[in-house]
């Protein structure tokens, strides 16, 4: 089916990967309507896209202003959910109450509109500790330890996943769910790996201009991630809105392997520096090795376009800008 004209929702619209996703959206023919309350994002994210689609500003938590945006949609994209390490642990309440109330509210609303198709972005986060890896979309979910409130976010995903299956049964002519991995690019946010390394080694390198830097880790840096460039993510996640199979789940990312400790250094690298890391306690929750089998997006076409360092060099280059030009909030943010 052409794309063209077809009205989809957008929740989460003006967030990292939402704002990305929708702007491909509305280039491919699609008339895009997004609701957010800009919690994490902002309108200025959509860019120029902004005047060629609907935005609504409003929570999913409140079911009035759901059944209004999902009103007169064929599809429903749903993203809104509160991501970010920190707000896992300092605001778990939150995350689930976003994540579970807003995504009851959301199918609630799309099953009582007569929304034909419904596509839930998860996370990699809902088996928390895959036991194969590369990790394909069929290992069992699980929640290590309930009282981690970092799980606030991977339970909140799981428990929508379950919803996504369930609540909606019989009622959409297709139902699918994606699990991004590790996405990055330039303005995605403080509260990730990637943006708060070059932050930190911009605000060391002010401090010492020559010489090998000093760089703490947590633990040792043998911690395994496999990071996917927002444009690769939006790639896949066209083709399994477009492609994929009803009912099915699909791993959205690549399957190029690093180590944090690696990481550090090719940022730091690319940032001109020599970096000697410096471990010190790691946070309990964290998953020790994390890449996904993305067999079954490949099948849908998928190829990813971008290698790490070519994503990282953007992503370096946006947020040493904006280190440059808020040096006293970025000097509060190390």
């Amino acid at each position: 089916m052409s794309s063209a004209g077809r009205r989809v929702l957008v929740t989460g619209g003006s967030g990292f990967l939402g704002s990305n996703f929708a702007r491909v959206l509305v280039d491919r023919g699609y008339a895009v309507r997004v609701l957010d309350n800009n919690f994490r994002g902002s309108r200025d994210k959509l860019g120029p896209c902004l005047s060629r689609l609907e935005f609504v500003e409003g929570d999913v938590r409140d079911p009035g202003t759901v059944r209004a945006a999902v009103r007169g949609v064929e599809i429903v994209c749903h993203l809104a959910f509160i991501n970010g390490t920190r707000y896992f642990y300092e605001r778990p309440r939150d995350v689930l109450d976003v994540g579970v109330r807003g995504t009851l509210n959301v199918l609630e609303a799309s099953v009582d509109s007569g929304v034909s198709e419904f596509l839930f972005v998860s996370s990699s986060e809902v088996y928390q500790t895959p036991p194969i890896v590369p990790t394909p979309e069929t290992v069992p979910l699980s929640i290590p330890d309930p009282r981690n409130p970092r799980y606030s976010y991977g339970g909140g995903k799981l428990i929508g996943e379950i919803l996504t299956c369930n609540y909606g049964r019989g009622k959409f002519a297709r139902t699918l769910i994606a699990r991004p991995h590790n996405v990055y690019g330039p303005d995605m946010g403080f509260e990730h790996v990637i943006p708060e390394f070059v932050v930190r080694l911009r605000r060391a390198a002010s401090r010492q201009p020559t010489g090998v830097l000093e760089f703490p880790i947590q633990g040792a840096g043998t911690e395994t991630r496999a990071f996917c460039d927002v444009r690769d993510f939006t790639d896949g996640l066209v083709l399994v809105l477009e492609r994929g199979g009803d009912g099915e789940i699909y791993h959205v990312g690549t399957d190029e392997e690093v180590s944090v400790a690696q990481l550090a250094s090719r940022i730091a690298a690319l940032m001109g520096r020599e970096i000697r890391l410096v471990a010190t306690p790691l946070r309990a929750g964290g998953t020790p090795r994390r890449c996904p089998d993305i067999t079954r997006l490949r099948a849908l076409g998928y190829s990813p376009r971008f290698r790490l360092d070519d994503g990282l060099a953007a992503s370096i280059a946006w947020y040493a800008g904006w280190a440059d030009a808020h040096p006293e909030t970025a000097a509060a943010r190390v």
